[in-house]
């Protein structure tokens, strides 16, 4: 019997036992220290990766796969999975052309299987999950239509928000402007960010100092979930997982917490937000 296959980025940030419990195949962005490439999970680890950063003098550069690598994996797919509906579920296309890449590859095969190529509007585990819980329906076997309604209603579900410990990164990559960064940082602020509609990255609000950051975030998610007493959690941390206990041991105090997700934000994200950012996924349980 066949069953959906899913399909995604190192961008989703899922951890490697999910990955491999559920099957899931993913494709690895490339990451630019200077002269040296790396692929996004696969050469370079979190932990690598936040250490050589913070040396660096040079922001390292990243580059979304190719619509090759997408046809390799796909075409695996066909030879493994014969017969095998697709689903690739990417990060947004308003942060990357990582989406349009698989939409291309999906053009050019010759006789491909049914694959549907989803942009997320998400980026992180803020689409991750999404993935999991596609694999997981998928290993139950249900259809390609079932699959998506369902993520979509997820994805309405989930809530998320990031905090950055730094706004160096985000001046560096060309999001603010460099007085901004500066005067930020001299007043310790930290900007609450989350994804919109669209899957654009933007600022909620800016609180100084990050613990009080951590508390309004945690506010904030109450004021999103209402009266919703059931959750499911997921933390990225930048290789620190310790990072995450306040905001899981206030949840914990406010919620019945079901799934628990600890996980990296990986090299490419990291690229842009810099260690010590703290992002935090809920969904309903």
């Amino acid at each position: 019997m066949t069953h959906a296959v899913i399909v995604t980025d190192s961008t989703s940030d899922i951890p490697e036992e999910l990955v491999s419990k559920y099957d899931i195949h993913v494709v690895p962005l490339r990451l630019m220290f200077g002269e040296e490439t790396f692929q996004d999970g696969v050469d370079i680890s979190a932990e690598a990766f936040y250490k050589r950063l913070v040396q660096s003098e040079q922001l390292p550069t990243t580059s979304q796969a190719s619509p090759a690598d997408y046809m390799q994996v796909y075409e695996n797919i066909m030879t493994q999975h014969p017969g095998s509906p697709i689903i690739s579920l990417h990060i947004s296309s308003g942060l990357s052309g990582t989406y349009q890449s698989a939409v291309l590859a999906k053009s050019l095969m010759e006789d491909p299987p049914e694959i549907t190529v989803v942009d997320s509007k998400s980026a992180s585990y803020g689409f991750g999950l999404l993935v999991v819980h596609a694999a997981r329906l998928a290993a139950e076997g249900q259809s390609v239509d079932e699959i998506l309604s369902s993520v979509e209603k997820m994805r309405q579900q989930r809530k998320l928000y990031f905090l950055v410990d730094t706004l160096e990164y985000l001046q560096k990559g060309g999001r603010i402007g460099k007085a901004a960064a500066i005067i930020g940082n001299l007043l310790s602020i930290k900007p609450i960010l989350s994804i919109d509609e669209e899957g654009i990255i933007y600022a909620v609000e800016k609180v100084r100092g990050r613990k009080k950051a951590i508390a309004r975030m945690i506010e904030r998610f109450q004021e999103d979930l209402g009266g919703i007493q059931n959750i499911n959690v997921a933390v990225g941390h930048t290789a620190d997982p310790a990072s995450a206990d306040p905001v899981l041991e206030e949840l914990s105090r406010r919620y019945s917490l079901g799934e628990v997700v600890l996980t990296n934000v990986g090299p490419v994200v990291g690229t842009h937000v810099g260690p010590g950012t703290l992002a935090v996924f809920i969904w309903p349980a």
